[in-house]
């Protein structure tokens, strides 16, 4: 079984790993043994440890999940030359981690949280030689979408990357809009997490447009709500939190 080292010990790098748990042997390079520990149980396997300082990344193949303010610091301390090094640091561009660490290949790639329980969509780009086996890693995790340039990965970083966080915000508004009006907040979840599981598998065949038309019908319910939502610009405030996110990835890779 092929050995992923993960240089990093965060809440990414412990969703990918989760993912990825049972189909690869892990190892986990930290600067905190406590945290290390940490790790090891949160995932619930055992995995080989390692300390940060002087770890020799030579012929491994690396998944590089520091925060991106933290690579130059993270970088003095590894020594060796990787095979295949994949970096989820958001906004930073290959050519500049191929200033500070040494590797024969490099891809970024942005997966997200839903690694944990194998449903991540991961985009990727980099050594097109490595598509394949960067491919094959991280469908471990989710899906995969490769794609064909780094500004393409920032825009979809935007969306698919940090779209957890804005689903997130959509699904509790929902669910407190319902304890407003009357139910109980453990309905409001149980009805919100049934709406959010169905939606995940309609959207995967159908326009949204479609699915908006197929519910809202003349003078009804839905369309009393989508109007609310339309008078407060949910619409231009999704797409605005995508340019936002997009912008910040390329403030980050100055």
């Amino acid at each position: 079984m092929q050995t992923i080292t993960f240089i990093g010990n965060g809440n990414m790098a412990l969703s990918i790993a989760q993912g990825l748990k049972g189909k690869y042997n892990i190892e986990v390079v930290g600067r905190n043994s406590d945290h290390l520990d940490a790790f090891e149980k949160a995932l619930g396997k055992k995995v080989q440890k390692h300390t940060l300082e002087e770890f020799d990344i030579t012929d491994r193949t690396v998944l590089f999940c520091v925060k991106p303010g933290n690579l130059e610091e993270v970088a003095k301390q590894l020594k060796g030359k990787a095979k295949l090094l994949i970096s989820i640091l958001a906004g930073v561009p290959v050519e500049r981690l191929k200033k500070k660490l040494k590797s024969k290949a490099y891809i970024r790639a942005m997966p997200n949280l839903a690694a944990s329980v194998g449903a991540s969509m991961t985009t990727l780009t980099g050594d097109a030689d490595h598509k394949e086996e960067a491919e094959v890693l991280l469908r471990g995790a989710g899906e995969v979408l490769w794609l064909e340039s780094e500004k393409a990965l920032d825009i979809a970083t935007a969306l698919a990357g940090s779209g957890p966080a804005y689903l997130a915000l959509i699904a509790e508004a929902l669910a407190d809009g319902a304890v407003k009006e009357g139910l109980g907040r453990e309905d409001a979840m149980a009805v919100m997490r049934g709406l959010f599981g169905g939606f995940g598998k309609l959207i995967q065949d159908v326009h949204p447009a479609l699915l908006k038309d197929g519910v809202m019908s003349p003078g009804g319910t839905t369309a009393a709500g989508y109007s609310a939502l339309e008078k407060g610009k949910v619409r231009a405030s999704c797409m605005e939190a995508v340019e936002k996110a997009y912008k910040k990835a390329l403030e980050l890779s100055k």
